[in-house]
């Protein structure tokens, strides 16, 4: 190997954040990967949790977790676009068989997610609209379901799908990749919704090195939606201890 692409292939050091099952080492830094698969599984625990404490009459705080899942789900959507859209079929066109198979099924776990959130949709739809103790136990349900799933989805792209990108992609394939199919199609309204929900919980010195990088603007945009996101999670989470 020569010097160039020994340089080339250099491995980065790679996030690793609480709940994260896997953080292949290479040459590709995937910091955002890892940073939105910690909000989503931050969100998936605490909707399972709170959907399971909060009263069927209570549709004060059944509306703030709505309005909760309808930033979660639009995000998600987003990202999962993105993986179908750019990231699995750049990977396809130079994976093995065998890896081949791998992209395959995370094709089919974004399938097999779908149902289960429209599920979802469908069930805070009820419990906010009325004081149905049933409803309010299959959305319990439901989103217990959407967490076991997703859980076991990112863990499993984390494991093997981050790893056909350390495999094959270099920062730049990764970069072209991303800004095609995820920055670009950002809406200003998902932005302004998206940077406190990455935010929250998140370690600090993490939020502060993100900030830093994405400069002043963003450092605005965080600080002027930072406390209406966190009254809202409050609201919604009224009910777990």
């Amino acid at each position: 190997m020569s010097t160039t692409e020994s340089t080339r292939r250099a491995d980065v050091p790679q996030l690793r954040l609480p709940r994260q099952v896997a953080a292949p080492d290479g040459p590709v830094d995937v910091t955002m990967m890892y940073v939105m698969h910690h909000a989503f599984r931050r969100d998936l625990v605490m909707f399972a949790e709170a959907a399971a404490a909060t009263p069927a009459t209570d549709r004060v705080t059944w509306s703030a977790l709505a309005k909760r899942w309808a930033v979660f789900s639009e995000i998600l959507h987003h990202h999962h676009s993105g993986e179908d859209a750019g990231l699995w079929p750049w990977l396809m066109r130079v994976a093995t068989e065998d890896e081949q198979a791998t992209l395959e099924e995370m094709e089919a776990e974004h399938e097999q997610i779908d149902p289960i959130l429209r599920d979802c949709a469908r069930g805070f739809e009820r419990v906010t609209t009325s004081d149905d103790a049933r409803a309010a136990a299959y959305l319990a349900e439901r989103l217990a379901a959407a967490r076991d799933t997703l859980l076991a989805h990112m863990g499993h792209e984390e494991t093997d799908a981050m790893a056909l990108v350390q495999t094959y992609m270099t920062q730049d394939d990764w970069d072209q990749v991303v800004e095609a199919n995820f920055d670009k199609k950002v809406e200003p309204r998902l932005l302004l919704a998206a940077v406190p929900w990455i935010a929250y919980e998140l370690p600090r010195p993490v939020v502060d090195r993100l900030l830093a990088e994405a400069g002043a603007p963003m450092k605005l945009v965080h600080l002027a939606t930072r406390r209406r996101f966190e009254r809202l999670q409050e609201r919604a989470t009224r009910y777990v201890a």
